[in-house]
């Protein structure tokens, strides 16, 4: 099997991904930029579906309104030529200065305004090129000390940004999704809304609630010590997961962006196992890049690799759904003892006088075991390529 993308995995990229120059706090640039329309024609050889971008990865911040007009006509030709479609957009609220102390929590009212314009616009460029899902990463909205912002005043400053901007999509007859996107920290030391479970139950405060879902990340997730698989799992059991981010990460450490896959197979199995379990149908996008090492081609190298990857593990993951033993192991650890009270499927008065005064027998309960070894290590050679 060749394991070549194709159209229907809805794989994208991006355009700060692949046009990652390998600046880094400590060193300069070791790859020359290239325009949004050359990483359109490297994506599209590489077999990706989509590109995403931020709104000055497309337009400069300073562009004029002639440059924009024409920086968007030529990537949208590019589009066309090569067949790629634009699924999800975002906005810059991170790189300049007049962001140094966030954006929408900003504790200048000025930067507070200038954040909502900017992402107006950013928003209308993104439905120009035919995004679907709008994505908000708050990168700068935290603090270094506590004693400089108020972090309720904070949240509250963050939900009207969103409710303003929700409402500014609908009166302009968008069909936009806005999907929040968690990080713990850095560039901040600490950053709001930290975590998938602090998007979801901010989200549930906001006017339009159904509008609004999570774009979760494995590498932010890891950076907080959390397991990924859970909050995308929570996420997709609340139908709130919107977009997600691929790529990979080592605990404790910065935010690394890796190639998928590259540093925890386990995990990434597991997630491209529940995805496609449970028919999930959006965008699968890498944000990650090569490593500072590499040139160009191995730029393409770690793109073509990212969607490889992916495609091994949900070959894996079919054949771990069909492994008679695997699945034999499924059904016993998920059987259903006999002569239980029937409690499930919601409350009444009966079932709770059934079940208060079922006898169970506690120490036969504590006795048993579950055969999670075996589970475990049958997992482990699917993966490893062995059954």
């Amino acid at each position: 099997m060749d394991y070549a993308p194709r159209p229907q995995d809805k794989f994208t990229f991006g355009l700060w991904t692949v046009g990652n120059v390998g600046r880094d706090p400590f060193g300069e640039p070791v790859r020359k930029p290239k325009t949004p329309v050359e990483l359109v024609h490297l994506l599209a050889e590489c077999g990706a579906w989509g590109v995403n971008f931020h709104d000055n990865d497309l337009v400069p911040i300073d562009a004029t309104s002639a440059e924009r007009t024409q920086i968007v006509r030529d990537f949208k030709n590019a589009l066309s030529t090569t067949g790629l479609v634009v699924p999800m957009a975002t906005t810059n609220l991170f790189t300049d200065p007049a962001f140094r102390d966030g954006a929408f929590t900003s504790n200048d009212a000025a930067v507070r305004a200038y954040a909502v314009q900017k992402t107006m616009r950013a928003i209308d460029l993104g439905v120009e090129c035919g995004a679907e899902v709008y994505v908000f990463w708050g990168g700068r909205e935290g603090t270094e000390s506590d004693a400089t912002k108020n972090p309720a005043e904070s949240i509250k400053r963050f939900r009207e940004a969103i409710n303003f901007l929700a409402s500014y999509s609908k009166s302009q007859g968008y069909k936009l999704r806005f999907a929040l996107e968690p990080k713990p920290n850095e560039p901040r030391g600490d950053i709001f809304l930290a975590t998938v479970g602090h998007a979801l139950a901010f989200i549930t405060t906001l006017d339009d609630p159904d509008m609004v879902g999570v774009n979760p990340e494995v590498a932010h997730e890891t950076m907080a010590g959390l397991n990924f698989l859970h909050g995308v799992a929570q996420a997709w059991e609340m139908n709130k997961l919107f977009h997600i981010d691929l790529n990979d990460q080592v605990i404790g450490r910065y935010d690394q962006d890796f190639r998928f896959g590259s540093s925890n197979i386990k995990g990434a199995f597991h997630l491209v196992k529940f995805l496609e379990d449970v028919g999930y149908n959006g965008s699968k996008h890498f944000d990650a890049h090569a490593f500072r090492t590499d040139n160009d081609e191995g730029v393409k190298a770690f793109a073509k690799g990212c969607m490889r990857t992916y495609l091994i593990l949900k070959e894996k993951a079919a054949r771990w759904n069909a492994d008679k033993n695997i699945q034999a192991l499924v059904q016993q650890v998920n059987s259903i003892a006999p002569g239980l009270p029937a409690w499930q499927g919601g409350f009444s008065p009966d079932k709770a006088k059934l079940l208060s005064n079922h006898s169970f027998d506690r120490a036969a309960i504590g006795s048993k075991g579950q055969p999670y070894e075996q589970l475990d290590q049958l997992t482990m050679e699917v993966i490893m390529g062995v059954r």
